[in-house]
């Protein structure tokens, strides 16, 4: 089977798990062995695999994949028994946006992957590009930092800025003055993110539910702020999916939100962003707060949410970084 997705696809989740089920638990050898995977810089969508152009960036002419032709390849191999070349390609090829160029690897995630995480810190204060401002560092926080405090809503959530499907890198500047921001300083030498990213955060709400919405951007020198993966988490699900906790008002939680994967390259001279925030309208409905039943209810209450940085409370960003002298192009580090 080929597995086929794309970074900016709403099926990548689903595609990964597949994949890795799969190679883990086929019925045969044959069956495990004879899996591929390939993920490209792409929306969701035939269409999408042939274009350059994806949202408000341009990846290369690498980035073009014909899907007829290797489809063509695939099928004359296994139902006409024709000596064709997709077993000589790796087992997954993912694309490298940034350096915008192809990486073959044996499995996914890499193999030996070890996790970096990153903090959120304490801002400069609000203004008209972010509630907070916010810092982003590889660094622990050694001593207590004030918590960040943002009001959600229902009746004027935060608009989406991605639409449906999803339309690639997207320019989230004018939406930032309503969300929490956690921004690195610029990076001296490029920084290369392979893998699965998972936001840890820790945070309470005045009300018995609501929304946290995580988004991982890619800040470039002229200030543009482009979208690269995302995810959301409903409180009342912070155990699994099948099973609704209500939060008690005022009590820390810890919230895992997944942020599926990426492959990404931050150049040097860019930087790195984290935007928090409750709603993401009308890409995911609004969380009404109240903890009653979905669409059930035509009225909401605001809700007033507090997330935490400091030695007791933080949060990390799993990350890999960048090393020349690594066959791949990138070298893991360990985790907390």
């Amino acid at each position: 089977m080929v597995h086929l997705g794309g970074w900016f696809d709403m099926a990548l989740k689903s595609t990964l798990t597949c994949f890795q089920s799969i190679r883990a638990r086929g019925q045969s050898e044959h069956s495990r062995n004879n899996q591929r995977l390939i993920v490209g810089p792409w929306i969701h969508g035939p269409k999408g695999v042939s274009e350059r152009e994806v949202g408000e960036l341009d990846f290369g002419p690498d980035a073009v994949f014909d899907l007829f032709a290797h489809r063509i390849q695939w099928y004359d191999y296994w139902l006409k028994g024709i000596e064709t070349e997709v077993l000589e390609d790796a087992p997954v090829r993912v694309f490298v946006m940034g350096d915008n160029r192809w990486l073959n690897l044996e499995t996914w995630p890499p193999e030996n992957i070890m996790y970096q995480p990153i903090y959120f810190r304490e801002g400069t204060g609000q203004s008209d590009a972010s509630l907070n401002n916010g810092g982003l560092t590889f660094d622990l926080p050694r001593d207590a930092e004030e918590p960040d405090r943002f009001t959600y809503d229902p009746e004027d959530p935060v608009l989406s800025l991605i639409g449906y499907p999803e339309q690639g890198p997207t320019d989230h500047r004018p939406m930032e003055g309503r969300v929490l921001t956690y921004t690195t300083d610029a990076f001296k030498e490029d920084l290369t993110v392979i893998g699965p990213l998972k936001a840890v955060l820790y945070a309470l709400s005045s009300a018995p539910d609501t929304d946290w919405v995580v988004r991982l951007c890619d800040v470039w020198p002229d200030g543009r702020s482009l979208s690269v993966c995302d995810g959301i988490l409903r409180a009342r699900y912070r155990d699994r999916l099948d099973h609704q906790v209500l939060m008690v008002p005022e009590q820390v939680y810890q919230f895992e939100i997944d942020l599926i994967a990426t492959a990404q390259v931050f150049k040097a001279g860019h930087r790195l962003r984290v935007q928090v925030t409750s709603s993401d309208f009308p890409r995911y409905d609004r969380n009404l707060n109240t903890g009653g039943s979905f669409g059930e209810e035509a009225r909401g209450q605001v809700a007033i949410n507090t997330l935490f940085h400091d030695p007791t409370f933080c949060f990390p960003l799993y990350l890999q970084k960048n090393d020349r002298g690594n066959t791949h192009g990138f070298k893991t580090y360990s985790s907390y």
